[in-house]
């Protein structure tokens, strides 16, 4: 093949990535909406559509009808047909999702088991998609598995250095799965890909400069975007918030001495509070914003001033567009978020706060199953034919 026919086929490889990330990330739109875009022109952009249509991964479909103005031009959409595997192991459960280009859940289920180790979860997943593969996912095209772990996972290759509360050290996990399954697969730290989520697609889609914690039974991680990238440091191990020192300032708000945020800011607090037993966090929404129990009020009133006192001093030195809380520490903002932005807001500089937003994650308990199942498709964004 001669330079120049490389030179082209790069640049059409490159322009089939955009136009298919593109719909992926921000959904069905026309080709006059891609063409404008993308810069392309309109006839690049159609025979980009017709070859990405004839991959079978996005379709095409006619415009409403009720908003014409003039000719208008076919809409261009991800298919729901493919599909990548996200799956969140938790402590007390294997979570499992099939979620499609653009970031739709098609598929989800929640396997209970106490700290499942390595071998557990490629089995727990293997017979899940296998089943899938059977019934509910029948004719359609799996691409890859993302794994959200809750612990460090090395970015060169996706070794879980530690995830402590669920016993794994130096585990290698992505080559058992792969081997499993014959599919390729991503391991990526849960919070870090619960940030990608939100970023893409949830609450943080509009903001390039953002703070992610996410709590869950594991404890507290999080995330880092800045510029509209993610900060994954330089073994990928940033965004550990719940292994900073917790801002305690009433000695008498500490429950563990010498302890770390996510000791003190806790789920399992909170749900033996409220003598519950496993609840999901629905449940634990619930039963926190209905009790009129003092013990339940004082824990989070206790745990809401630690974690604002932490997101001040995030404000301090990051001075982010938005910061996105996930799980449990959404529901802490949820139960007052007047009175907790406030309280954020009164413990940062006037001048960082001052274009601040907060909010719950907008994903919810899915959150975590698109940021892995993204990471999954990173292949196949990158090149559309490969």
């Amino acid at each position: 093949m001669n330079e120049r026919a490389t030179t082209v086929e790069g640049v059409r490889r490159t322009n089939l990535a955009e136009v298919l990330r593109l719909v992926h990330h921000s959904g069905p739109r026309s080709r006059a909406v891609i063409t404008a875009e993308t810069g392309l022109n309109r006839s690049t952009v159609s025979d980009l559509v017709g070859r990405l249509v004839e991959a079978g991964l996005v379709e095409e479909h006619e415009p409403d009808p009720t908003r014409r103005v003039g000719r208008p031009s076919p809409v261009v959409a991800p298919s729901l047909d493919v599909v990548a595997i996200g799956v969140n192991p938790e402590i007390d459960a294997v979570e499992i999702g099939a979620v499609s280009l653009g970031g739709a859940v098609r598929e989800r289920i929640r396997i209970p088991v106490e700290r499942p180790g390595v071998a557990d979860v490629v089995g727990i997943v293997t017979r899940v998609v296998q089943d899938w593969q059977d019934g509910a996912l029948r004719g359609g095209r799996i691409e890859g598995v993302g794994l959200a772990v809750p612990g460090l996972v090395r970015a060169a290759d996706g070794l879980v250095r530690l995830a402590p509360h669920l016993d794994w050290r130096d585990a290698d996990i992505a080559g058992p799965l792969a081997a499993s399954l014959g599919l390729s697969v991503v391991v990526g730290n849960d919070a870090s890909l619960g940030a990608r989520a939100e970023r893409l697609f949830g609450a943080a889609r509009e903001h390039e400069d953002v703070v992610y914690l996410n709590g869950g039974a594991s404890g507290i991680g999080g995330g880092l975007i800045l510029h509209g990238m993610l900060i994954g440091g330089v073994g990928g191990y940033a965004g550990e918030w719940g292994q900073t020192a917790a801002s305690v300032a009433d000695p008498a708000d500490r429950r563990a001495e010498g302890g770390v945020l996510e000791d003190e800011v806790n789920r399992a607090r909170l749900v033996q509070v409220a003598g519950l037993a496993a609840p999901e966090d629905a449940e634990l929404r619930t039963a926190l914003a209905a009790t009129s129990v003092d013990a339940v009020a004082a824990e989070v009133a206790r745990q809401r001033r630690i974690l604002t006192a932490t997101l001040g001093n995030a404000v301090n030195v990051l001075n982010p567009a938005m910061i996105v809380l996930g799980g449990f520490l959404g529901i802490l903002r949820e139960l007052d978020p007047a009175a907790f932005d406030d309280e954020v807001r009164r413990r940062a500089l006037a001048a960082s706060a001052e274009q601040l937003e907060i909010s719950a994650a907008a994903l919810g308990a899915d959150r975590l199953l698109i940021g892995a199942a993204d990471a999954a498709f990173e292949r196949l964004l990158a090149d559309p034919l490969g």
